[in-house]
């Protein structure tokens, strides 16, 4: 095959590929800004009850994952291509499943608003899952160019976090009401109608999105399909298993969306007990990802000089320290103000940058390890696997989130009235001190234990060269 038919990607390409991702965030985005407020503040699920439900959902995509991983890898491409099609089949199941999601049908019991969350959860994350899986693969065969894959992970972050931003900015600002709570004072809650609203308008806006992104994308690469009667998905789960940088960024790529999700979470819950600022939650999203506009025209210049891995590790290094720093603020007289909070999440989004623009890129990488080491190109099956590790990071910043409010005392029956002082005082802690850790542990991992350094990447792509010319 030319370089011509595998190369030189338009900016046209860039911006639908970003697209791909600004569809799926749109609803994505919800679940970790208020999924979980929605769950104790509108429909009133008790905090445990909630983390069983996190599990249940995990379970069923351990199974469910793989299958749709095996199934795209198994297909022969249609006239569309072999990955788009899906995206856009998909798209439009996912939008009914997250207006499902947050819909509060009136007059249910207890239990039946927790079956109902049940299926509306599990359902959202299968169709998700549908169209998630084949956009991961699909920047594999939209070039085979490293540096071009590399723009095409800063895009995708690009597309990710003005996707993010309606739930993270727009929102905040239009889905609480205010009501007087038993001692005079006047209190922000969740209103789960204006929210309703809010989402089915998003998820309309998703299906414009997808549309547009499959008009815009090219599939250049022509990559070998696996015949469906010689294709073993327990092969090819083997194999990633002994793919040690594989399962090193599957681990890393698990905390760092653990770390996003977690702290998105519980922001949202600190404005709005802590600093009784709720509309502030705009602005986190800003100071997160404004670095990441800075950054982003230098991002190719330090690859080139450093390299990926080297980079992301410096990063999430200071941004891990930035998050101690937020925790030791408890002890200043200037914990009360919250713009000196929102100055230190913009240094910590500064060091995480660098990771959030390049983890696709990564992803990229260990799949082409894989190639190297099995001769085969399975992205289905590797991505499935993958998304599989980010959505065990969702988990664990759901159910840990769930977990860490109860511990703390939070009371899903006194929204109206507001939470006690320990509680608060407590609330502070579990939103600083566990996101530093997360990122101590994801520091380690990529500076220690992930071995396709800028070196190696050199030397494996030349051999891949070799392995590709020769089969």
């Amino acid at each position: 095959m030319s370089e011509q038919l595998t190369h030189g990607i338009k900016f046209k390409d860039k911006l639908g590929y970003a697209m791909g991702d600004m569809g799926g965030l749109l609803s994505f985005s919800l679940i970790s800004a208020f999924l979980q407020m929605f769950y104790t503040d509108s429909l009133h699920i008790p905090l445990g009850k909630i983390t069983v439900l996190m599990l249940v959902a995990r379970i069923w995509d351990a199974i469910n994952d793989p299958i749709w991983g095996a199934f795209i890898d198994s297909r022969k491409p249609t006239k569309y291509g072999r990955f788009r099609p899906y995206i856009l089949w998909m798209s439009f199941p996912m939008a009914v499943a997250s207006v499902l999601m947050f819909t509060k049908i009136p007059g249910l019991s207890d239990n039946q608003y927790l079956i109902f969350a049940y299926i509306t959860y599990i359902f959202y994350g299968m169709m998700y899952t549908g169209v998630n899986i084949p956009y991961g693969s699909l920047a594999s065969v939209i070039t085979d160019d490293e540096i071009e894959r590399s723009s095409l992970s800063m895009w995708r972050s690009i597309g990710a976090g003005v996707g993010g931003l309606p739930a993270q900015i727009l929102l905040p600002l239009m889905v609480f009401s205010t009501v007087i709570g038993e001692n005079g004072n006047e209190i922000k809650i969740l209103d789960s109608t204006k929210l309703t609203i809010a989402v089915a308008c998003l998820a309309v806006l998703s299906l414009i999105i997808f549309s547009t992104h499959f008009k815009l994308t090219k599939e250049r690469v022509t990559l070998p399909i696996q015949k469906e009667r010689n294709y073993n998905v327990l092969e090819t789960i083997k194999a990633l298993l002994k793919n040690k940088p594989f399962i090193v960024l599957c681990i890393v790529s698990m905390l760092l969306i653990a770390f996003q999700m977690y702290t998105q979470t519980t922001y949202n819950y600190l404005l709005k007990n802590f600093y009784n600022k709720p509309g502030l939650y705009s602005l986190v999203t800003i100071f997160t990802y404004l670095p990441m506009a800075l950054f982003l025209p230098f991002m190719s210049k330090l690859i080139r000089r450093f390299g990926k891995k080297e980079i992301c590790a410096a990063g999430i290094a200071f941004s891990a320290i930035i998050n101690v720093m937020m925790y030791l603020l408890k002890f200043t007289p200037v914990v009360e103000n919250p713009y000196v909070f929102l100055v230190l999440l913009f240094f910590s989004g500064a060091g995480q940058t660098f990771l959030v623009l390049e983890v696709w890129a990564l992803v990229m990488d260990v799949i082409d390890y894989h190639e190297y080491l099995t001769h085969r190109r399975e992205e289905g099956t590797s991505y499935a696997f993958y998304s599989f590790a980010r959505k065990l990071g969702q988990t664990l910043a759901g159910a840990g989130s769930s977990a860490l409010l109860g511990k703390i005392g939070y009371d899903v029956n006194k929204v109206d009235v507001g939470q006690d002082a320990e509680v608060i005082s407590r609330l502070y802690d579990i939103t600083t001190l566990v996101p530093a850790i997360m990122l101590i542990i994801t520091f380690v991992l990529l500076a220690f234990c992930y071995k396709l350094s800028k070196k190696k990447l050199e030397e494996l792509h030349k051999e891949l060269d070799v392995i590709r010319e020769n089969e």
